[in-house]
């Protein structure tokens, strides 16, 4: 099954996403693709605020920042993956290496990547982010960024077996409907 959890900054998506992955009894692992890369304090802290959040749960955390479809060859077809999140995957893909890559490119091959995720494990559940309603216009590359995460949320939301919105910790269910943990 195919999950995609979307919310704003603080919206509760993490929280509702772990607890779906704690109620997967038929899964042999449970993995963490973590996606986000560290580059400040800031970002050290709220890395171990989450690994705190998930400590206990059961998770193998893999760090997979870029090209996710490696991370995916270390896992079996009876485990789960929560990859959080997509949002800072995009931005690992397109402005890696220091450079723009064009959201063409980045949009196939993350959709590829997933693809090829989600055909290897038994449960697959993707957090993103939803940056876009605050009616700021922005400079060229953020723009293209927020239409390329935009495109894959899209696409996403096709493949999914159930979509959930989660606003001020409630899931509001865009796709599949049926209330799938204790949320």
């Amino acid at each position: 099954m195919f999950y995609l959890v979307i919310g704003g900054s603080g919206s509760g998506k993490s929280a509702y996403a772990e607890e779906l992955m704690m109620g997967f009894s038929d899964v042999e692992k449970k993995y963490y693709l973590a996606t986000m890369q560290v580059f400040d304090e800031e970002g050290k802290k709220k890395i171990e605020r989450h690994r705190k959040l998930r400590q206990g749960k059961g998770f193998e955390t893999i760090e997979g920042p870029r090209a996710i479809s490696l991370s995916a060859e270390k896992m079996g077809q009876g485990s789960a993956v929560l990859l959080e999140c997509m949002s800072n995957l995009v931005a690992n893909e397109m402005f890696g290496d220091g450079r723009i890559c064009s959201g063409e490119v980045v949009t196939e091959k993350i959709l590829a990547d997933v693809m090829e995720l989600k055909k290897r494990v038994k449960h697959l559940v993707i957090v993103s982010n939803n940056v876009f309603e605050d009616g700021i216009t922005y400079d060229v590359a953020t723009m293209e960024y927020i239409r390329v995460l935009g495109r894959i949320n899209q696409a996403l939301l096709l493949e999914a077996d159930t979509a959930v919105e989660v606003v001020v910790g409630l899931p509001v269910f865009l796709k599949g409907g049926k209330k799938v943990c204790g949320c």
